[in-house]
Parts: structure tokens; C-alpha cells; sequence
């Protein structure tokens, strides 16, 4: 029987290094990856192709339901499973219109995480009872709407648009993308423009007003 490849990716350490001695009591589990950030945690899984990936929402340069958008894009074949402190509904439905194959918070018990990582790899969802829950009242109340807040951002953009909440320069944000710094402005500009705000500081509060500040 092969063994689970998986990828984690959460920012603190601590939690990290937790969920990876988890995971790695399981001897059907073998990890293959992990990352403090998002950008990291898409190079990591496009090089390393993990069955599962496991990632926080509040990651620096791109948060995990934009990880989320692009694994289901780039790796279909990989499932993620978002694991996060944050129980807010609509997280939980960006998460799985993104693509995510399950929903856990932090506070569920050991064995949940276990659980989810074997579903998932074997091709089945799973979503914790606060997921699930969030997910039925939906049905219930199909018209209640919760907006892609990256509208329509590229990808490239929305790695811009973290870098710019983040307070780098235009040309530490060419450098960090390894673009010119005209490309860069460029990409600057459309990013205001979009999201029609003015400056960085209108950017940063819209990004603490649609909770996309980490």
C-alpha cells in the first residue's frame, strides 16, 4: 500500500511542527513538504505533487484559499484540506467554491486530522462538524451571498496585492517577482484599480475589511 503524501503549510512554527509529529505517527503518512508561506506552499506542492495538502487561511503573500484556487487549478490531483483557527462562515464557503476537499478547525481532536488526511486521499471529502454545519445552512439559504473579495485579481496580482499589504516598495515587490520595476508599478496600478481604492492605506483597509490582512 503507498503511503499518503502530504504537504503542510502553516506559519507558526510551533503549530507546524505540531501537525507534522501528527501526522507522521500515522506510518501510512509521509510527508513531503512544508511551508511558512504561500508562496512557498504552491512552489513546494507543484514540485513535490502531494496527495494532500494541508494549509492555515492566514498565510503571508498568499492566503490559504488562494492556495486553495490554484492547487485545484494547477494539481487536480492533489486535495487540499483547509485547517484554520478561523470559524467564520464564509471561510468556509470561499474555501470549498475554491476547490478544498475539507474544512477543519484547529480545535478539533487529533483524530479528525488523521481522518481527513486518509478520506481525502482516498478521494472523499471531509468537512468537521462546524464546516458541515456551515455548509447545510447554505442549502437552506442558497441566497446568501459571500463574494470572491480578490474580485477579479490575477494570480499574479493577488501575489502583488499581498506584497503591497505587506508594505514593500515597488521595487522590492520587482525583485521579490523577479519582474522590472515598470511591470511591477504596472501591476501595482491594476491592483487599485480593481479593487478601486486609491492608495496602499486604502488597500490595507480593505483588506482588514474583507479579512485578507494576516
Amino acid at each position: 500500500m503507498s503511503r499518503i503524501r502530504v504537504l503542510v503549510a502553516d506559519d507558526h512554527t510551533i503549530v507546524r511542527e505540531g501537525v507534522v509529529a501528527l501526522l507522521r505517527s500515522d506510518e501510512s503518512v509521509d510527508i513531503v513538504a512544508e511551508a511558512a508561506n504561500g508562496v512557498d506552499a504552491v512552489e513546494m506542492a507543484l514540485a513535490s505533487r502531494p496527495d494532500v495538502a494541508v494549509v492555515d487561511i492566514s498565510l503571508p503573500q498568499l492566503n490559504g484559499i488562494e492556495i486553495v484556487r490554484r492547487l485545484a487549478q494547477q494539481l487536480p490531483r492533489t486535495r487540499t484540506l483547509v485547517l484554520t483557527m478561523h470559524n467564520e462562515g464564509e471561510y468556509v464557503l470561499h474555501a470549498v467554491r475554491a476547490g478544498a476537499w475539507g474544512f477543519l478547525l484547529k480545535d478539533s481532536a487529533s483524530q479528525d486530522l488523521l481522518k481527513a488526511v486518509r478520506e481525502l486521499a482516498a478521494g472523499r471529502k471531509f468537512y468537521g462538524s462546524h464546516a458541515a454545519g456551515v455548509l447545510t445552512e447554505q442549502l437552506l439559504q442558497p441566497n446568501v451571498s459571500f463574494d470572491d473579495p480578490y474580485r477579479d485579481l490575477t494570480d499574479r496580482e493577488r501575489e502583488v496585492f499581498h506584497l503591497m499589504i505587506e508594505g514593500l516598495t515597488t521595487k522590492e515587490i520587482a525583485r521579490k517577482i523577479d519582474v522590472s520595476s515598470k511591470t511591477a508599478e504596472n501591476h501595482r496600478g491594476r491592483v487599485l484599480a480593481k479593487l478601486q481604492v486609491r492608495n496602499t492605506a486604502g488597500l490595507i483597509r480593505y483588506a482588514v475589511k474583507h479579512r485578507l490582512l494576516d
